[in-house]
């Protein structure tokens, strides 16, 4: 049976693109050379909801709002900004393995393939604001585990790689204010039972990303009972996509992730699909080093513009759109606050 399926999943772009990714993220970081693919960042149009510039919040307790504890936006420059400049181009953790967000064609036959997806789309927009040229950009292909640690020891600038801002995350590096909305959800084959975040998942083989908030949500709500204890969610991997293959391959028998990278999946792979609704909420951010107040309120500064100007917009109806549909709570950026 798992050779059945396995042979239906490696069809196209899902299964050929997933094993030859397993056997790519064997290499931890790849220096990628700078790329030439135009922005994403047009100077008319709308946002809709959420293009209203950020209201400043009153310090709530991390543990409520993570994502309304960055600073407030600003032009201004100081050494981060300087050390770029000086530099001559920005250095971006990004994922090149995610459908949609941050990957490279295998369906494009040009010898110099770039990446592209949403997530680079703004990465670029930050190098235009910055220096003046969206290919003054240097991307590093970095696993999920390794975001914090490529920022803490200067490998990168900043990560732009749907990384979720978190408690435990603001005690390594700063954030953006956010610029992208999701939540947890389980990815499993169509022929299984399995129905959602509930007691269908007893008995079932779980894959998550090291490092990633679907695995520390796992493990709590195991600890907790809230998840049922026979659910064996011990194996981890490098990279988000990795779980696909081990879906492929037969070894796990879900995934959970952010629902916004599961529906991506689904779409490579049309043996799987999403099962029942997100059962967390997720903003992403803009991950940058400590202290680096400068380059924070300056991100934030390009995501207020990026929103009002339509840029944002645009990007997700080119890349995300097509699986996360126009009405989604996803197909808005999230209003900004700030402490």
């Amino acid at each position: 049976m798992h050779a059945k399926r396995l042979r239906t999943g490696l069809r196209g772009w899902g299964g050929v693109g997933a094993m030859a990714v397993l056997c790519a993220l064997a290499t931890p970081i790849v220096l990628l050379l700078p790329l030439t693919q135009p922005p994403v960042d047009g100077s008319t149009g709308t946002g809709g909801r959420g293009v209203a510039e950020g209201t400043q919040a009153k310090a709530p307790a991390c543990e409520d709002n993570p994502q309304d504890l960055s600073l407030s936006p600003s032009t201004a420059e100081g050494p981060a900004i300087e050390a770029v400049k000086e530099r001559g181009h920005l250095s971006v953790g990004v994922d090149q393995n995610s459908y949609r967000w941050g990957y490279r064609d295998p369906n494009n036959t040009d010898a110099d393939v770039q990446l592209e997806g949403f997530d680079i789309d703004l990465a670029r927009r930050i190098a235009q604001e910055l220096l003046g040229d969206p290919d003054k950009i240097r991307f590093k292909a970095i696993p999920t585990n390794q975001r914090v640690p490529a920022i803490q020891s200067g490998q990168v600038d900043m990560v732009v790689r749907t990384m979720t801002i978190t408690c435990s995350r603001l005690e390594q590096v700063d954030f953006s204010a956010p610029y992208f909305v999701t939540g947890q959800q389980v990815l499993a084959p169509k022929s299984s039972p399995i129905k959602g975040y509930d007691d269908s998942l007893a008995d079932q083989r779980i894959c998550s990303a090291d490092g990633s908030t679907a695995y520390e949500k796992l493990d709590a709500d195991k600890k907790s009972g809230e998840l049922p204890a026979s659910a064996d969610i011990s194996l981890t991997v490098p990279n988000q996509l990795d779980c696909l293959v081990r879906l492929q391959l037969g070894e796990v028998d879900a995934v959970v992730t952010d629902g916004a990278l599961a529906a991506s999946q689904a779409a490579q792979d049309p043996t799987v699909m999403l099962k029942g609704d997100t059962f967390t909420t997720e903003f992403y951010g803009v991950a940058m080093k400590k202290g680096a107040d400068d380059l924070v309120r300056r991100v934030n500064r390009i995501l207020e513009d990026y929103r009002e100007d339509g840029g944002w917009k645009r990007s997700y109806d080119n890349w995300l759109s097509a699986t996360l549909g126009s009405r989604s709570d996803s197909a808005t950026p999230p209003v900004p606050r700030y402490r």
